[in-house]
């Protein structure tokens, strides 16, 4: 086509100069072609080799590692822990409380009905986090007393305790004789923070605000009295109960009641996570008394309560069901993944969760509404 094109005068001569930058620009494309190809070989093989040689290192970590550090590691914290088991036989503080030998007077907890309770009371659908129940051990006078705390800031905290005379007050929400309040300014040192609250003998127990600490209000006297738990213990949104998809917020630890008192479970970073129980001993301050170390991961659990001197834990199954899967006796200290109870839902997320010995009702605080279940025994043969 050049041929025929080719005037002998200036029109070949350019075509020919168009010819020879194109070429020009084809090795200029396959010089840098081959540039990158060279560059990504080099790369490769450098890549290559100090992945080898990371391995190599790290196998070698491995090795010593195994052989030295964890092992001493944790022979060291075995030994702590049985210097302070024998520390706190040594010198014991206080009589500790006697535990249901072995045996519920109800017989073995066997399941629980659908839900009998369920009320939003005088807050409709606001009020997300909170709890409510009885008084174990009420003063004279209120044995037919209700109790609810309501997480009135940011989900997190509260600075006081609300009363009702009846359950009927409670479901219409008719608030007589009102509310405790513990302090005016909320938060603050000593209000209310996170949701897993009990009232027991006329004060209120909870997690102290910004503290590893259980915090008793006085209703009577409105002192607050603390008790320290041990160092390590997760607070502040660190050690929460959690489904698959979210956390509870500032439910590290939870206050629960049965028969025999009151009891405290929450994690420290030397059990990994993992549940810890503790039996609080009544007094002003209250006293920890023994504690129990469990295997069960306390992030994988969406809550927990004591019933009978056993301790038991739930996980969330779907929007309508919660499994109660898990149960430790303290006295055998066997554990059990297999309880296998199913509770019937009314909202997505429990909050909260307590037993009342008093009747034997579980109750329950999901999402603004208040719904109790009722927990069913079967007699053992000897108890028949």
């Amino acid at each position: 086509m050049l041929e025929k094109e080719d005037d002998g005068e200036l029109y070949g001569v350019l075509s020919l100069y168009v010819i020879e930058n194109e070429m020009i620009e084809i090795k200029q494309l396959i010089d840098k072609v081959n540039s990158t190809s060279l560059e990504q070989e080099r790369v490769t093989a450098t890549t290559t080799q100090q992945l080898q040689d990371l391995r190599e290192e790290m196998q070698e970590l491995e090795t010593f590692d195994t052989m030295e550090v964890v092992k001493r590691q944790q022979a060291n914290q075995r030994l702590k822990r049985d210097l302070e088991y024998c520390k706190n036989g040594l010198h014991p503080t206080h009589q500790p409380t006697e535990l249901p030998h072995g045996n519920c007077p109800y017989g073995q907890f066997l399941n629980i009905s659908e839900p009998r309770v369920y009320t939003a009371g005088e807050y409709p659908g606001s009020y997300k986090y909170g709890a409510w129940g009885r008084d174990p051990k009420p003063e004279a006078g209120k044995e037919s007393w209700y109790w609810r705390v309501i997480l009135t800031s940011s989900n997190r905290y509260a600075h006081y305790v609300r009363f009702y005379s009846t359950l009927s007050s409670l479901i219409i929400g008719v608030s007589v004789p009102g509310n405790v309040q513990i302090h005016p300014s909320n938060p603050t040192t000593n209000t209310i923070q996170g949701p897993n609250n009990v009232l027991y003998g006329g004060a209120l127990y909870y997690n102290c605000y910004n503290k590893d600490a259980v915090c008793c209000f006085n209703l009577t006297s409105k002192i607050v009295t603390t008790l320290d738990l041990p160092k390590g213990t997760r607070y502040n949104a660190k050690g929460n109960f959690c489904n698959l998809e979210e956390c509870y917020q500032c439910t590290d630890l939870d206050l629960a009641t049965d028969e025999s008192g009151i009891w405290v479970v929450y994690t420290t970073t030397q059990d990994f996570g993992n549940l810890v129980l503790s039996k609080v001993e009544e007094g002003e301050p209250p006293k920890l008394g023994q504690t129990w170390h469990t295997s069960v991961y306390k992030q994988a659990v969406t809550n927990t309560f004591m019933a009978c001197g056993v301790l038991y834990a739930t996980r969330y199954v779907n929007r309508e069901v919660e499994e109660i899967f898990y149960s430790f006796n303290p006295v055998t200290r066997q554990e059990r993944f297999n309880v296998g109870i199913f509770m019937k839902k009314l909202a997505p997320n429990i909050q909260a969760l307590n037993y009342s010995p008093v009747d034997q009702m579980l109750h329950a605080y999901c999402d603004s509404y208040m719904v109790s279940y009722k927990v069913q025994f079967e007699l053992l043969d000897n108890q028949s």
